[in-house]
């Protein structure tokens, strides 16, 4: 359908929801502050990213909760709108405008094959998996009411943003047609909250056993789980000074003391983190471990109680010398709710990740297929890998294979295999020119092989019928969590 004849409909209405009485359910901190939500304005015609300016118009504005958006129309769109959940969490407090723009220029792969785009920023930072899933939802809905119903509706999740994808795939597909007909998760953090940072935990305390100096033992003592104390004005440069002090990580191996060589070996032996990501880990480790305890209101939803450490120069030491701690249960089955997946899937999923992928390890897809099966929904599943070791981005011509592949799956109902889709890459490279990496007959390891496995959720509290209820009225408006 040509953009010339879409344009913003004029129907507007305002919708105000007064979020109350929310504290001290299910450690309310994830739900975020409760505030009546703003009037939605129309989308507004803005200038598009450079990467799509001779493709699409573009349009930008703000929900009635907040939360800024972007939306990419092609000239010559194929009627199929892909909806895009970005990663992270930020960690700001607002909503960035910035970002979702940012992101469509990232993503312009979707829009030059043809496909409209539409990405939220959410409607704060910090961590909120449903919240974000929500706010991607609400997107969907003004795309449909201001511009038209797309054919077919995809949905694509990077790093976070797989987590977040896949949750609202899950959450939005319950009363008939589900909201999305396929999903392209990629580099996903497909293991959930509750587990899928268990490696930083251990990096957190790990690290402190070697360093000593975060905190110093000159400072105010605090359960490492915290990932930092209330009121602390650690920076991620001033993290970024103590990781230096203690390993010399930035320094040429030359230049390192024979102490911070050692200390280095061991915390990348114990925790099988890259040594080039190690910062990101530890600020992960530091700054979002605050954010997601202070939304749980403190509680502690992670546990090392149960770990054996292995792979140091003296193991014996190591975990004698560790800080233990076991998570609060109510804390951790929040967590849970908000972000473990179900493995209840309704529409076709594929799923592509860098074997060597350094953040979010690709073992998660190990976790997420184990997930599917348990639910007995594998058959809607495609898991690709490439022979790639970067996060945040693949080969372009992979992510238009990638997308091709799913709306095809979704269009005729074929399946797609690893192999076809691999297949389909070099005639997209053709254009980009930025690689096929495909490796069709690659498995990945188990998820506990990469990341020590903690008790599982038999240990955790199981909600009452009225909390669900009360969790499902605050989704249907977009509050929570």
């Amino acid at each position: 359908m040509p953009t010339s004849v879409i344009r913003p409909g004029s129907r507007r209405r305002l919708l105000t929801v007064v979020a109350c009485g929310l504290a001290g359910l299910l450690g309310a901190g994830l739900l975020g502050p409760a505030r009546p939500a703003a009037a939605a304005g129309p989308p507004v015609g803005v200038p598009c990213p450079a990467e799509v300016t001779a493709e699409a118009t573009c349009y930008a504005g703000q929900d009635s909760h907040g939360a800024h958006y972007a939306i990419a129309v092609p000239r010559d769109w194929n009627g199929t709108l892909v909806m895009h959940a970005h990663g992270g969490p930020d960690l700001g407090a607002g909503s960035d405008p910035q970002r979702s723009m940012d992101d469509l220029g990232r993503w312009s792969v979707m829009v030059e094959e043809g496909y409209a785009w539409a990405g939220s920023s959410y409607r704060r930072g910090g961590y909120g998996t449903r919240m974000a899933a929500t706010d991607t939802e609400n997107l969907r809905r003004l795309f449909v009411k201001e511009f038209a119903r797309p054919r077919a509706t995809l949905i694509h999740g990077q790093s976070w943003g797989g987590n977040v994808a896949a949750k609202a795939v899950e959450m939005y597909a319950a009363g008939g047609r589900p909201a999305y007909d396929g999903a392209l998760l990629t580099n996903g953090v497909l293991a959930g909250g509750s587990r899928g940072y268990d490696y930083r935990v251990d990096l957190r305390v790990v690290y402190q056993y070697y360093c000593g100096n975060h905190p110093r033992p000159s400072e105010p003592a605090y359960p490492l789980w915290m990932g930092l104390r209330e009121g602390s004005t650690m920076t991620a440069a001033g993290l970024r000074a103590r990781l230096e002090e203690c390993t010399g990580y930035t320094t040429p191996p030359a230049g390192r003391t024979p102490a911070q060589q050692r200390n280095l070996d061991d915390i990348l032996a114990v925790t099988k983190i890259p040594e080039r990501t190690l910062e990101s880990h530890l600020r992960f480790a530091t700054f979002t471990f605050r954010d997601i305890v202070q939304r749980l209101d403190g509680r502690n939803p992670f546990s090392n109680d149960k770990v054996r450490y292995g792979g140091s120069h003296d193991d014996g030491a190591l975990n004698a010398g560790v800080q233990r701690f076991a998570a609060d249960p109510v804390a951790q089955r929040d967590l849970s709710y908000d972000s473990d997946l179900t493995g209840r899937v309704s529409i076709p999923v594929l799923t592509m990740h860098a074997i060597d992928d350094p953040t979010a390890f690709v073992e998660h897809e190990d976790a997420y297929g184990a997930t599917l099966e348990g639910a007995h929904r594998d058959r809607r599943l495609v898991q690709t890998f490439t022979q790639e070791s970067e996060h945040s981005g693949l080969s372009t011509a992979e992510y238009a294979s990638a997308v091709e592949a799913l709306s095809d799956w979704v269009r005729t109902g074929r399946k797609p295999t690893p192999a076809s889709v691999s297949a389909m890459c070099p005639s997209f490279d053709a254009a980009y020119g930025t690689g096929c990496f495909f490796r069709p007959g690659y498995v990945p390891g188990s998820y506990a092989s990469r990341v020590n496995p903690r008790p599982g959720a038999e240990h955790w509290p199981a909600m009452t019928r009225a909390q669900e209820r009360k969790w499902s009225r605050l989704e249907s408006v977009g509050i929570a969590p």
